[in-house]
């Protein structure tokens, strides 16, 4: 089993080195496929010795083997979550159509996560992307009820969408349309849990961000890696969440 749980977390980890890629390259509009890995400052090509995930980077101390120049650590940091999390969601959906849907669902937020986090964009190819395949599989999954998601595809929008009406466009148009393939993705009861634990990691980070004077109340703080990591939360945890609180409510 531990040899299994190593290849998982090894074929997360070089799916998060393609993340990387696009995380870098979409933004700039830049094609994920032409050029081959090349240094970003002295753009020359990398040798495969040079990509392996997570190891290159410690091997090489950070730095690019032919230029000097540092490496961002976000590099072997997408590397790790993407390897991690390939790991959790097989742990917990086993080898399932479930679990691929997912695997793809979270390599989509951790790009849309880093994105926003560098550039305060979420890009509409990624959100098209996951809509396309979200309501391919629904399709497929008719059985399993189609309703539940095209509700939490309206719901998680909208939701968002009047909050950005009432408060003036206090809400990012990016943000309102990555609800919407969420909840496709999950069903709108997931959507409103995701909603919920969104906002409360929003406010504590901002809190953090402020305390620490990395940010300042007037700065911009982007919501979209706060809205990936309630998903994830809600995908591993969300049942049991509801029913606890289910369970409180009615004594």
């Amino acid at each position: 089993m531990f040899i299994l749980y190593l290849l998982i977390f090894l074929f997360g980890t070089i799916i998060g080195s393609f993340l990387n890629v696009v995380i870098y390259r979409l933004p700039r509009n830049e094609s994920i496929v032409y050029p081959s890995s090349h240094c970003t400052k002295c753009k020359n090509e990398l040798k495969p010795y040079d990509l392996v995930p997570i190891f290159s980077y410690i091997i090489l101390k950070g730095r690019c083997r032919y230029c000097g120049n540092k490496i961002s650590v976000k590099y072997p940091l997408v590397e790790i979550i993407a390897g991690l999390m390939y790991l959790v969601l097989f742990i917990y959906f086993g080898f399932s159509i479930e679990l691929l849907f997912y695997l793809f669902l979270l390599s989509l937020l951790i790009v849309i996560a880093f994105i926003d986090i560098e550039h305060k964009i979420i890009p509409n190819k990624i959100i098209l992307t996951g809509l396309i395949v979200g309501a391919i599989f629904r399709v497929l999954m008719l059985n399993y009820g189609v309703w539940d998601y095209v509700i939490g595809f309206v719901l998680g929008g909208g939701v968002l969408l009047l909050i950005s009406l009432l408060s003036g466009g206090g809400m990012g148009g990016g943000d309102i349309k990555l609800m919407a393939m969420i909840g496709l993705f999950i069903g709108w009861k997931l959507t409103l849990l995701t909603l919920f634990i969104a906002a409360l990691l929003g406010a504590v980070g901002g809190i953090i961000l402020i305390a620490l004077k990395i940010k300042t109340r007037k700065d911009y703080i982007p919501f979209g890696p706060y809205i990936s990591a309630a998903c994830i939360i809600s995908i591993l945890y969300g049942y049991n969440l509801l029913n606890l609180y289910i369970k409180l409510i009615t004594g």
